[in-house]
């Protein structure tokens, strides 16, 4: 990942995470690949964050799918996650606390933070939205001590990258989906009525 990427003006990078990500979408293995978590990376050391990460919501709980952090802050790992409603990414969903925070301490009575086990000073957070309009999770970063010199563009670039996030997660699906059918139709017809389901296009 070239350092001069995150230098980009947000319409810059944009066209510059097009080439990155998602031209080589189909070839992924996974929903969260080798080429997003470089990506994550590069932005995390960027903004100076603690912690980045990726977030898949499901039945009132997150998941983390994807977590990158620096060598002395292993404050969430990847697998994890929490319910849903306790969390910061919940009060950024539901408008409480604003996607871009200085200093989270704040906002801890206005916006009736949930307690964490450790410090949140900045933070940062944008929904990842699916092609047809399902909050997949959110892509989200934070460090323990405040940063006040977080600004709007830096928020613009996570969106840039949660944007073009969702839109791999949408190719790898569709892929998946695919496959699925390619199988189904190879079923005997007797299979096919015992009920065989389809999977639709959350995967589920």
């Amino acid at each position: 990942m070239a350092i001069h990427l995150w230098d980009y003006a947000p319409d810059a990078l944009e066209v510059s995470m097009s080439e990155l990500l998602v031209a080589t979408a189909e070839g992924a293995d996974d929903l969260i690949d080798q080429n997003v978590k470089e990506v994550l990376h590069g932005l995390r050391e960027h903004l100076k964050m603690d912690v980045i990460f990726v977030s898949e919501i499901r039945n009132g709980q997150r998941t983390f799918k994807h977590v990158d952090h620096s060598a002395d802050k292993a404050l969430i790992e990847t697998g994890g996650g929490s319910s849903l409603e306790q969390s910061f990414c919940q009060c950024v969903l539901d408008g409480r606390l604003p996607p871009l925070v200085h200093d989270a301490a704040q906002y801890t009575e206005s916006a009736k933070l949930p307690a964490t086990p450790f410090r949140v000073g900045a933070h940062l957070s944008t929904p990842i939205i699916l092609a047809d309009g399902q909050i997949y999770g959110t892509l989200c970063c934070f460090s323990t001590e405040p940063d006040p010199s977080l600004r709007d563009t830096d928020l613009q670039k996570l969106a840039v990258v949660a944007k073009h996030t969702a839109k791999r997660i949408d190719v790898r699906r569709e892929t998946e989906r695919e496959a699925e059918l390619e199988k189904w139709k190879l079923q005997p017809l007797e299979e096919k009525k015992q009920g065989w389901q389809f999977p639709d296009k959350k995967g589920n």
